[in-house]
């Protein structure tokens, strides 16, 4: 991505040290800071690639219900509702991004098309993280389930994408959808096992990384700039 274009991303990259800076100074203060988050990288994306076609429609569609279930967790601490509303509206991202990573067409193998064992280190992640978080999942065990389920399909389709795309595509990809497992997996610890030291800040920005390196991802698809060099 060229530098002309990460200009475009400043706004949302100042928001993102906002957000982060109020979860330390006063949490309270982050109802003015993460609802702008997805939609400043939303219109960024959007003047990088603009709407017609379908990966990028798509794409703006994930990060929509990104916003959405930003916005219902905010209050998920005095309903349990917003936290079944964001967690539906995330689990809908990724398998929006799922279906953004399955339309990629190319005329390239994948690197794991002759090692799909490798994609046993997803499947074990998976049931390692729902193993450590069972016992206090309690009434959220289907639906935790479902969603790492499909956060573990997200990761193995960008996995995929290794081989088929240019490097700097895959990796974009791969990157954005590594930072979203980290980040969900911090997120699911500190809610139903035990508070982990910063990872309200840890959470954050993991999040935001992923959802930059995503879109990043897309646009150098799209422009097919992922085979220049940095």
């Amino acid at each position: 991505m060229s530098s002309n274009r990460l200009v475009r991303y400043l706004p949302f990259a100042l928001a993102v040290l906002l957000d982060l800076a109020f979860i330390g100074i006063d949490p309270s203060l982050r109802i003015y800071s993460k609802p702008l988050l997805m939609p400043l990288l939303m219109a960024a994306y959007f003047s990088d690639v603009g709407a017609a076609k379908d990966h990028s429609r798509i794409l703006l569609a994930a990060l929509l219900f990104s916003w959405i279930g930003d916005v219902l967790l905010m209050f998920d601490g005095s309903s349990a509702g917003f936290f079944i509303g964001g967690l539906s509206s995330f689990l809908l991202a990724h398998i929006l991004y799922i279906v953004c990573f399955l339309g990629i067409r190319s005329d390239k193998a994948s690197y794991l098309k002759s090692r799909p064992v490798m994609l046993l280190v997803v499947v074990v992640y998976v049931f390692e993280l729902l193993y450590i978080l069972w016992p206090k999942l309690g009434g959220m065990r289907i639906p935790v389930s479902v969603y790492a389920v499909v956060i573990g399909t997200m990761l193995g389709c960008a996995l995929w994408q290794y081989g088929r795309l240019e490097t700097g595509t895959a990796w974009s990809f791969i990157a954005g959808a590594m930072f979203f497992v980290v980040s969900d997996t911090l997120l699911a610890i500190n809610r139903f096992s035990h508070p982990i030291p910063g990872g309200g800040l840890l959470v954050m920005s993991t999040y935001c990384l992923a959802q930059f390196m995503l879109a990043r991802g897309s646009v150098l698809h799209l422009t097919g700039e992922g085979s220049k060099p940095a």
